[in-house]
């Protein structure tokens, strides 16, 4: 069953790919950035299409870690793209290609296949009745893909448009993506033992990255889309406006998704409510000595 299930996620993902490459190819734009947008949001209806003929939305999990892959080398092969910086170019696609392997990989582990669906889609089908598939489309599909796309649109100025040469500013942003990237797997993996351990059930994760802050995991999303930015601003200093995908993802992140989690831990596990009190959500505090 679960081979079966990632076989339809498959078939999803590749009907979505051609849904969108058609519209690059007929959508009547001048700008590929705005031929890219409307691929992202037709692909986007082909995974919700599956995710309704299946009654599981968890069909588009993996998909906003899947789409800017496409996205980023479409933008790359383009004419224009030429007149970019090549080590640049070569650092950004192989850290989003990194980050979406990982990304993907660590959702398909953990997915036993169409018996399960996030517990967030759960809450809501509870909470919304006969509405949950116009939630899903437009909360749970739609809101995802606009959001990332927003963080996708620093990989324009880093991939196509930006004419500045490697510099200072290039390093400090693979630093940022590549450590962002690691923290996240890091903070993923020990999750994963933490829970493969079947420790008690109000036990609480509190060793390792966790010890420092309640989401290392989110942290590490978060930053990297403030990295991809980094590359964006080397790329063209007057890109700032591209930076507005990497707020909107960490305003999502800090107060909407992390409230969600800390609340149902709190709900499961009383005594989380003092790691609330004691333990940040995401910054470290700096220890005195």
């Amino acid at each position: 069953m679960r081979s079966r299930a990632f076989g339809l996620i498959g078939l999803a993902y590749v009907a979505a790919f051609f849904a969108a490459a058609l519209t690059v190819a007929v959508v009547p734009a001048d700008s590929a950035l705005v031929r890219a947008f409307w691929a992202d949001v037709v692909a986007t209806l082909v995974v919700f299409g599956f995710s309704k003929a299946h009654d599981n939305s968890s069909f588009y999990d993996a998909y906003w870690s899947v789409a800017p892959v496409p996205i980023a080398i479409y933008w790359w092969l383009l004419p224009e793209a030429q007149g970019a910086d090549s080590l640049r170019q070569l650092l950004v696609l192989v850290l989003v290609s990194a980050w979406a392997v990982r990304l993907t990989h660590n959702w398909a582990r953990g997915w036993s296949g169409l018996d399960h669906e996030d517990w967030r889609y759960v809450d809501q089908r509870q909470s919304v009745g006969n509405l949950y598939w116009a939630v899903s489309f437009v909360g749970l599909h739609m809101m995802p893909t606009l959001m990332v796309f927003a963080g996708c649109l620093a990989l324009w100025p880093a991939l196509v448009t930006g004419t500045q040469p490697f510099g200072a500013v290039d390093v400090v942003a693979t630093i940022v993506t590549a450590g962002a990237i690691w923290l996240e797997a890091t903070a993923d993996n020990q999750l994963r033992r933490f829970r493969l351990s079947e420790p008690p059930a109000t036990a609480i994760l509190d060793t390792g990255v966790w010890a420092y802050v309640r989401h290392p995991n989110y942290l590490g999303e978060i930053g990297f889309w403030w990295g991809l930015y980094l590359f964006a601003l080397a790329a063209d200093s007057q890109a700032w406006w591209t930076g507005v995908g990497a707020l909107a993802i960490t305003l999502l992140f800090r107060f909407v998704s992390l409230k969600l989690i800390d609340d149902r831990m709190v709900a499961r596990r009383p005594a989380y409510k003092a790691r609330i009190e004691s333990v940040p959500a995401l910054l470290p505090r700096l220890r005195s000595h």
